[in-house]
């Protein structure tokens, strides 16, 4: 019999709040895990991999090179995937070309500025279908590329040959059509990294850049490429780079002045907005990740890339469902994000298709055309005769820079030179001590190969004199070298044999480097 104070109707209303706040507080979990995207360890979908999917409702996974190892590995990972994470699963890579690929078996696509030297939209487009072909055979329905950055600074520590160069209309060009071949195979591309992180010499992975330049100068350069693919990208990244004169107290990942006011109010931006890595030391280091990823919802971001570890992976969910339940994140925002989430995964859903082996092979030739229209000669280069002594001058060990995953070993180049030459090799571990007039006074063709994306020092450029520099990765490696060089913009099996297939004379070096500050020669 109820109490005459009402004490069990209160207690029914108490029940009913708590149930009310439970499934408000789940639906913001829900809502939490359906906006961030995660790696993973391993190759495999282990059984604690699942359950942590399930759990937290991630439909979105980001794989790297960790987690692959051949096709059919690569293939039955991003079915379980599939599976666990259901029909509106985002499986994405950084497949851009160049040294930044995951895949290494597929063919291997020319970087972004090697497509620049060619400066042909048509061969661009056939590239990004290509490489579409490949990584939809694998599972994958989202791939991060293009960069539409333009690389207008030179001493840029992480962009350099990824960017497709530094007029802002060429680069557009290219980059649009390499967009549209990829989103003619069914795999969306995410165009990256708004505003821009061309100009700039800090690499956001390390620490926190800032471009301090006028809208109009922006407009008229960095800015030009994203607003021309705001009506054809399906999903834009933002860049952990802070630019005063748009905001002056927040990196434009977590500006709202710039993701709603610039790109949803003022361009109508319709596309996705991914955050880069929330990891990368630019945020963590400075914003902790929890807070950041609140604070990028908040400005007008639609998903955040928790690429961290599973700890700070649990603390971005659990800040984003604090911020959804309190209403930090207004019920009407999180609705469209959803739904433009929604839409991405409509138009490109995640299905596995088929490479069929005549489609396959025809992509590597492709490709290796590609890369060597890209070839660019510096300086007047002249190779070696065949048959000649060289010397092949080269790091010792292959260097990730944080971004590529790998470089290329040094027994590489030299079994490529090996075909052609009798090759002596001398190895360094680091330019700014290596001696050079350590090496014997042989009369040797003296070859340097440069295996690294960081520029040289300046003990390096002062007192290094080969007669030939192959700049096998970062093209203004041959600014620093007082020598003629060969620029291939990357390292991959194809950009090698067209490296040797110049040395051996069949083929010229007909690329122009798109960098109006670089002089370059046929």
């Amino acid at each position: 019999m109820p109490g005459m104070d009402g004490s069990s109707e209160m207690t029914l209303a108490t029940k009913d709040l708590a149930m009310t706040n439970l499934a408000m507080t789940a639906e913001a979990r829900r809502s939490a895990g359906r906006l961030i995207m995660i790696r993973m360890p391993g190759t495999t979908l282990d059984a604690a991999m699942a359950a942590f999917l399930r759990e937290h409702h991630i439909r979105a996974v980001c794989l790297f090179r960790q987690n692959m190892l051949n096709p059919a590995q690569l293939g039955k990972l991003t079915a379980d995937l599939r599976t666990v994470m259901g029909p509106d699963a985002l499986i994405a890579l950084d497949q851009e070309g160049g040294a930044v690929v995951r895949a290494t078996w597929v063919p291997q696509p020319p970087a972004a500025m090697s497509l620049g030297a060619s400066a042909d939209p048509a061969l661009c487009r056939q590239v990004g279908a290509a490489v579409a072909r490949a990584v939809k055979s694998l599972g994958f329905n989202w791939n991060f590329a293009p960069v539409l950055d333009l690389n207008n600074n030179v001493d840029n520590p992480v962009i350099a040959e990824r960017s497709f160069g530094a007029d802002p209309q060429q680069a557009t060009a290219l980059a649009l059509a390499w967009m549209a071949g990829s989103l003619s195979e069914g795999v969306a591309c995410c165009v990256k990294h708004f505003p821009g992180h061309g100009d700039t010499n800090v690499d956001s992975h390390r620490d926190l850049p800032t471009v301090n330049k006028s809208r109009a100068e922006l407009d008229a350069l960095e800015l030009a490429p994203f607003q021309a693919a705001t009506s054809f990208a399906p999903a834009m990244m933002t860049a952990h780079i802070v630019y005063p004169q748009l905001d002056a107290d927040n990196p434009a990942t977590m500006s709202r002045k710039i993701l709603t006011g610039l790109l949803r109010d003022e361009w109508h931006y319709q596309g996705v907005v991914i955050t880069d890595g929330m990891d990368m030391h630019a945020i963590a280091h400075h914003y902790g990740v929890g807070n950041a990823a609140v604070r990028a919802l908040a400005a007008g971001a639609d998903m955040v890339m928790a690429l961290g570890t599973r700890e700070t992976q649990l603390e971005t969910l659990d800040a984003l469902s604090a911020a959804i339940a309190n209403g930090q994140i207004d019920p009407a925002g999180l609705k469209q994000r959803l739904a433009r989430v929604a839409k991405l995964v409509q138009a490109y859903p995640c299905q596995t298709s088929a490479y069929p082996a005549q489609a396959e092979q025809a992509d590597r030739a492709l490709m290796a055309m590609a890369w060597q229209r890209g070839l660019t000669a510096h300086g007047s280069p002249k190779a070696p005769a065949t048959g000649s002594k060289v010397r092949l001058v080269i790091r010792a060990d292959a260097v990730s820079d944080g971004v590529s995953e790998a470089g290329i070993p040094a027994e590489k180049v030299a079994a490529m030179l090996r075909t052609l030459y009798d090759v002596a090799v001398t190895t360094f571990a680091t330019d700014s001590q290596f001696d050079w007039s350590s090496l014997p006074d042989d009369g040797r063709f003296v070859i340097l190969a440069s295996t690294v994306r960081l520029r040289y020092s300046q003990h390096a450029r002062q007192s290094w004199k080969p007669d030939l520099h192959l700049a096998l990765w970062n093209p203004f490696q041959a600014l620093d070298i007082a020598a003629p060089a060969l620029m291939t913009y990357g390292f991959a099996a194809p950009a090698i044999e067209a490296a040797a297939d110049w040395l051996a004379g069949k083929i010229k070096a007909a690329g122009v480097i798109p960098v109006a500050s670089f002089s370059v020669d046929k």
